[in-house]
């Protein structure tokens, strides 16, 4: 297996892909703005495996709600993509004269199609923001290579709940990871290879695939290529089999961040050797009071604790009361709990007030949500 140039790579990354599958969190922002593990948003997951792979020119597909993605994202500096050449590229719907509001994942890369074509690349990446993980794509860019596929697509096989698979690609394979079957929307619960949907395609084949798709009314990817054209194309799987938590539902959303809790789940998504980036927000360290407890929690910078903080995942600048009870709940940025309060199984947006001696407790199924800037 020999090593590629990843500088000849193009990264796509879907912002608003899967937004309908949250859709507490993404009422005003895209899937890849929701904020994640205390001081991530979901889109620094993609942007940090590109830039870790050797991937330099990075295009960011847009289609609504993209004010905070603007600000988050910036000139690109914290992912290093603030480039002379290359770089950071946000491309939002009508970026031609034919695109409209997308429908699906043809339709939305036909919108920046004359930007595909534009860079100088020999492949294409592409990825949703849907999917936690640290995915070193070196690795992938060679067995596609090596395996003389049409398109590979990265996949992992496992033992999944009804509920994942209903709302993902699930693929059946054969023994050389050759696709044999692709499902969508399946009933079906159990070991099934399910698609992280993340794809690697060479760019002339793909601007081929979605002129044609588009002439001919089609536009989505894995119905109208993955699916319709299996017998066409040769298409296979790259079996990932590192940690990845993947997103599609607000109880889904809880579970991966609880799930940080876990030293080693934690170890192996940040690692020194591939860092996930994010925009650094310069808050001072987080204070503590002198009567606080603070038990298997993550706690981002910028907090101030003066009570009981108990397995959960607090975000910067939160602020917890004198007599605050806190348990299983993820706290996002500015949220503040006034004193005296008992807060479980909840999880707050931005710039959340929770006022004195409230008392906040839901089922540890159907964790409570309450929406950005709301006052309880």
């Amino acid at each position: 297996m020999g090593t590629y140039n990843m500088g000849k790579v193009l990264g796509l990354v879907f912002a608003n892909m899967h937004d309908s599958t949250v859709k507490d969190l993404t009422k005003a922002r895209t899937m890849g703005s929701v904020l994640f593990g205390g001081r991530y948003r979901m889109i620094d997951f993609p942007l940090s495996n590109f830039v870790n792979s050797g991937i330099s020119t990075v295009g960011v597909i847009t289609k609504y709600n993209y004010q905070s993605l603007i600000d988050h994202l910036g000139t690109g500096r914290e992912w290093d993509l603030s480039r002379k050449k290359g770089g950071l590229y946000l491309l939002p719907p009508f970026s031609n004269v034919e695109s409209k509001l997308y429908r699906g994942r043809l339709e939305a890369l036909y919108g920046v199609l004359n930007f595909i074509k534009s860079v100088h690349a020999e492949y294409v990446l592409m990825s949703d923001c849907d999917v936690v993980a640290n995915i070193d794509y070196r690795p992938v860019l060679s067995a596609h290579i090596d395996s003389g596929a049409d398109i590979t697509c990265i996949a992992h096989t496992g033992q999944y709940n009804a509920e994942l698979i209903k709302s993902s690609t699930v693929f059946s394979v054969d023994s050389n990871n050759i696709v044999k079957d692709v499902l969508i929307g399946s009933n079906l619960s159990g070991v099934c290879t399910l698609s992280l949907n993340m794809v690697v395609i060479k760019k002339n084949f793909l601007v081929d695939l979605v002129q044609t798709a588009i002439a001919q009314g089609r536009y989505s990817f894995e119905r109208d290529i993955l699916q319709s054209k299996l017998n066409d194309l040769k298409i296979v799987t790259y079996e990932y089999s590192g940690y990845f938590k993947k997103i599609y539902s607000e109880k889904s959303y809880f579970e991966a961040n609880m799930d940080l809790l876990n030293l080693d789940n934690c170890k192996e998504l940040f690692t020194q050797r591939r860092p996930i980036y994010t925009k650094v927000r310069d808050n001072a360290p987080s204070k503590y009071g002198l009567n606080s407890y603070v038990a298997n929690s993550l706690v981002a910078d910028g907090c101030v604790i003066d009570g009981k903080v108990e397995n959960s995942v607090l975000f910067r600048g939160v602020n917890v009361g004198k007599g605050v009870t806190v348990k299983n709940a993820i706290l996002m940025q500015d949220t503040i709990i006034g004193d005296g309060s008992k807060v479980e199984n909840v999880i707050t947006d931005k710039n959340v007030s929770i006022g004195n001696d409230r008392t906040l407790i839901s089922s540890d199924d159907y964790p409570m949500f309450i929406g950005k800037g709301a006052s309880v």
